[in-house]
This record gives structure tokens, sequence and C-alpha cells, in this order.
């Protein structure tokens, strides 16, 4: 059977289409989940951390059951971080018509999966296929560039610098702002920028940088220019190599300063960041494994500590768990795997989260409008993340109304 599984995986790739993990061979009574992910280059780290709680979260959506009485089957695709190579894995994707498309690759690869997605659905009305999408965060994607075939399921840009920018402390006066030079980096700096200005007028921006991504090795010029600027808080969207090297750099040099940012919870940047972090790191999170404490559910604890026991980084994409619930909830709703009567079903839903909070999925632009905490690196926790002996602790919760933003969708729905 494993000989088999490395044939099929073979084939895969000869056909320019990278499978990671056993893919399909029998099951044939599972629905099946494509999922695009950064499996290779800079970013791998975080691709690889991804597919393994997307398992998670399949794991315990078929110990429930599953929906309709069928079993998820999580087939993950290498997206190589390039929208070509995303683009040949929809082709194969739709070639074995599996009805739902999950992507982490990036915001310049969903932005191609979309269009692609629109086009691949009016073109084969009998083998469609719905997007969704758990972790890129371009604001355009559920605005001028909302599509009725996508879904996303996490806060987007705007939402994200609407956060760090309530959550700044009175005392700050100067920030500095370093990005991503990518299509969601320059976003969200944008974002900042302007909140900023409207919120917090009396905070000066002392610098305002973009950085190549995944291409710097070495940020001690950048913390520098930082440490020269005299800013109280450095507020970064990077995310991967580019934020653990970041603040190993800044932690190296003795950089006094707050770094406020959307992804230090990835896997790798709780060890950059280190005992010497302690107070001075704060994120956004949708969930953390401290959280699970809070939630009163002994199954949901005891899945924690499962996780704990055999993976060397925090579960942290917890939220991919309340992503595949909708999922289940909407195909059970629709009495059906097809993609149009899954995109109607997740229309409007609610749900509460395995957290007891309510999440719901806008019909106007299909953005989950979800509750967001701020948390802090910090020796005061229940629970550890990757043996550093600091842990992320809640400092402030913004349920979905607190920001929740208007849109500028106009959604265009098929007739059938």
């Amino acid at each position: 059977m494993l000989k088999r599984a490395f044939r099929a995986a073979a084939l895969a790739a000869a056909c320019g289409v990278a499978f990671w993990g056993q893919p399909s061979l029998a099951a044939d009574n599972t629905i099946k989940l494509a999922f695009t992910a950064l499996l290779s280059g800079p970013f791998a780290q975080v691709g690889e951390q991804q597919v393994q709680e997307m398992q998670w979260a399949v794991d315990f959506i078929n110990s429930k059951g599953g929906a309709l009485g069928r079993k998820f089957e999580l087939l993950n695709f290498d997206s190589k971080g390039q929208p070509a190579e995303a683009i040949i894995a929809l082709d194969t994707i739709t070639d074995r018509n599996i009805p739902v498309l999950l992507d982490c690759s990036g915001s310049n690869v969903t932005a191609a999966l979309i269009g692609a997605v629109a086009k691949h659905n009016t073109r084969n009305p009998d083998n469609r296929i719905v997007f969704l999408n758990p972790c890129t965060t371009t604001t355009a994607f559920t605005n001028e560039m909302c599509n009725f075939w996508h879904f996303r399921f996490d806060a987007n840009n705007e939402q994200k610098a609407l956060l760090l920018v309530k959550a700044l402390p009175q005392d700050t006066k100067k920030v500095y702002l370093l990005d991503q030079d990518y299509v969601a980096g320059q976003e969200f700096r944008l974002d900042v920028g302007r909140l900023l200005a409207q919120q917090r007028p009396d905070i000066q921006i002392v610098g305002d940088e973009l950085v190549p991504l995944g291409k710097v090795k070495d940020f001690s010029p950048y913390i520098s220019k930082i440490k020269a600027s005299d800013a109280q808080v450095l507020i970064t969207f990077n995310w991967g190599p580019d934020l653990t090297l970041l603040i190993k750099a800044g932690m190296d040099s003795g950089l006094d300063i707050k770094y406020y940012t959307v992804y230090a919870w990835n896997a790798g940047v709780p060890t950059a960041i280190g005992p010497r972090g302690n107070g001075k790191v704060v994120t956004l999170q949708y969930f953390n494994t401290n959280l699970a404490l809070t939630a009163g559910d002994p199954e949901l604890v005891d899945s924690v500590k499962r996780f704990r026991q055999t993976h060397d980084f925090d579960l942290s994409w917890g939220a991919f768990r309340t992503d595949l619930e909708l999922l289940q909830a909407a195909i059970n709703k629709a009495g059906s795997t097809d993609p149009l009567n899954i995109a109607r079903a997740l229309e409007g839903m609610s749900e509460t989260d395995m957290l007891g909070r309510e999440v719901t999925m806008r019909a106007e632009d299909h953005q989950l409008l979800v509750p967001y905490d701020v948390a802090v690196f910090s020796k005061d926790v229940p629970y550890d993340t990757e043996h550093t002996g600091l842990g992320w602790k809640v400092v402030a919760t913004f349920q979905g109304k607190d920001i929740t933003l208007p849109t500028t969708c106009v959604m265009k729905r098929p007739a059938s």
C-alpha cells in the first residue's frame, strides 16, 4: 500500500503537482478537501505547521461523524508560494472532482486562485469547486475582489490593523512600521497608517519600510535604523522567517522596544523570541492553548494536551477547527457536497465556536466575523510554547462586532 502511495506521488510530481502526505487511493466515500500550502522554500516551516494543524481539525470532524455520515479526507498540495504552481495544482484538483479547496499559500497565490476558481466554475458548471480561505487576509478579497465562490475564514488586514491600533498603550508616542513588500504587507502598512491618523493622531510614525518577501537574511541594518529612530513600538505584518529573523536580530542587539505583531505565534517565532522577550512581544490570535483552559470543555483540553505531546510547536491554528465545523454544518444543511449548495448554505451561517463564541459568515462579502484576542508573550501562563518557558497570555478580547467594518463588495451570485 505504501509503495502504491509513493508511485502515486511520483506520478503527480511528474505531472508537475506535488502531493504531501498519502494521496487518496481507495477511500472513495470520503469528502475530499484539497489544501494548497507553502511546503517548500523559505516559508515551509509555516506550511508544514498548517498542514499538521489542518489534519488535527479534520480528525476532530471525523471523530464527530464527518458530514452526511462521510468522513473528510485532506489532500495536500505544495503551491511553493507561486501562483503558477497553485494553478497547476488546481487543474489536478478539479480533474479529480474535489469539491472543496483550502489555501494558505499567501495573498499573491490566493488572488490568482480566486480568479481561476471563478473562471473554472463558469466554464464547468458540472464540476464546480468552492474556495474556503482560512489564512490569507488581503482586505480586497472580500471587497472589490469579492467572488461568490470564495469565503474568507480569518479577519482581514484592515480588521487586524484596527486591532493593533486599538491595543497600543496610551503612552505610546512613536512607532516604526516594517512590513513585507507584497500585496498583504503593502495593504496592512497603509491601513495602519490611516488608522493611526484617525484614531491616534498623537502618535508619530518615525519609520516606515517595506522589506523584500523572504529575501532578507540579516535584519541587523533594519534594527539599527529602528534603534536610531527612538521608536517605542515596532508594528509589523511580517511572518515566517521575515519575522523570526527580525525579532532575533532585535533581541540579540538588546533593542528596547515593544513588538506589535500579527503572526508572532507562527512556528519558530517563539523560539526566536526566547526568554528575553518576556512582556515585549504582542500578537493577535483567534486561539491559543491557554485559551482552551478557559472554555470549560474537557474534550478540548484533552485534545490540546495530546497535540502538545506529539508536536514541537503550539496548536495555534485552532481556527481551522471552526472553519471545518462551518463546512460540516453547511454540507449537512445543504444535504449535498455540491459546491453551489455548500456556498449557499454558508452564506449568513452563524455557529458557536469551541471557545463558546459566536462566529458569522457575512453574506454580503463572504467575510467571517470572528472574535480576536490580543496576547503578550509571558512567563505567567499555564502552557508555554516551543519549550521556551513562555507562552501567550491574553490581555484584551474583541468580539466580532467590535471589529466589523463595512464592505465595498458587490456580490454576483449564479442563478443555478
